[in-house]
């Protein structure tokens, strides 16, 4: 059997480091850290979502507030509502929730964010800082990915990654972060994608294949060598009349036929979903603590 990568189990961990160093800021007299999240509409998963982030914030000890706007909301509001906490010195991070209505434009609203504040890692002046190899807020699911990838102990070091999926939020950053020169990092990275010919064969290739491509049980045995870490990204609800809920959760990885062939494997439910919130709670406090603007 493989090594199940838990990222339920580490996220805990996190969560835990992350309060004993609250309670030692609390003992200084020093500012607690605040994140302040804008959920624009009703959509049923941002609500979940959100809900679980301003949860994970009393954990661990922080502050938290939430803006609730509606979803007939305009967009010069949400700027303004952006640059308010912008301009809030007692927010240390901020998040705006996607997706958001058709009439505001994402990257109007992501632009509008203070780096300092952006501890989703989204912004132009993040997203090159990472590049670079600067310091910088690096997007939370990526960021989740390259710590169970170090919390495993899992070698990267001239392995060939394979990234299946070149989205602004996983992708496109996970292939950077893994061709840096850094732990995890120093692979070679091929980034792929649905239009991308012979992607069996090329998937075949990886020591580690992370899987983002958003397609439910897209990657089966036959496209995964031997021994290779897997990575998967993807969650899909889908129905399931064997369960109570009517549903279960599956991967972008078909998970029992593939499992049988790698070394490691995240599971879905609870591989990399849980390390995103503590990727987002680790970069709200590195902002309280100024570490990456200082």
């Amino acid at each position: 059997m493989p090594t199940l990568i838990d990222g339920k189990k580490t996220s805990e961990q996190i969560k835990t480091e992350i309060a004993a160093r609250v309670e030692e800021i609390k003992a200084e007299g020093g500012k607690i850290p605040h994140l302040a999240a804008v959920l624009v509409g009703n959509d049923g998963a941002s609500q979940t979502y959100v809900g679980a982030k301003v949860k994970a914030c009393e954990q661990v000890g922080f502050e938290s507030t939430l803006v609730r706007l509606e979803e007939t909301v305009s967009e010069e509001e949400l700027l303004r509502v952006v640059e308010d906490i912008n301009q809030n010195p007692s927010i240390d991070g901020l998040i705006v929730q996607l997706p958001l209505p058709k009439h505001i434009s994402v990257e109007k609203v992501t632009n509008k964010i203070k780096p300092q504040k952006d501890v989703d890692g989204f912004t132009p002046a993040n997203v090159g800082r990472m590049t670079l190899g600067w310091p910088a807020y690096v997007a939370a699911t990526p960021y989740g990915i390259v710590e169970l990838l170090k919390r495993y102990n899992i070698e990267t070091s001239g392995k060939h990654c394979v990234v299946i999926g070149r989205s602004h939020i996983v992708g496109s950053p996970m292939s950077i972060l893994m061709a840096r020169n850094d732990y995890p990092g120093n692979c070679t990275v091929t980034l792929t994608h649905s239009r991308t010919k012979n992607l069996p064969e090329i998937a075949r290739t990886a020591d580690i294949l992370i899987v983002a491509l958003g397609k439910p049980e897209f990657v089966t045995a036959d496209m995964v060598k031997e021994g290779a870490v897997v990575i998967d990204v993807g969650i899909h609800r889908v129905d399931d009349a064997s369960k109570k809920s009517g549903f279960k959760l599956i991967g972008d990885v078909k998970f029992n036929e593939v499992a049988i062939k790698a070394s490691a494997i995240t599971p879905v439910p609870g591989g990399v979903g849980p390390m995103t919130i503590a990727s987002l709670l680790y970069n709200t406090l590195l902002a309280a603590e100024r570490k990456i603007y200082p």
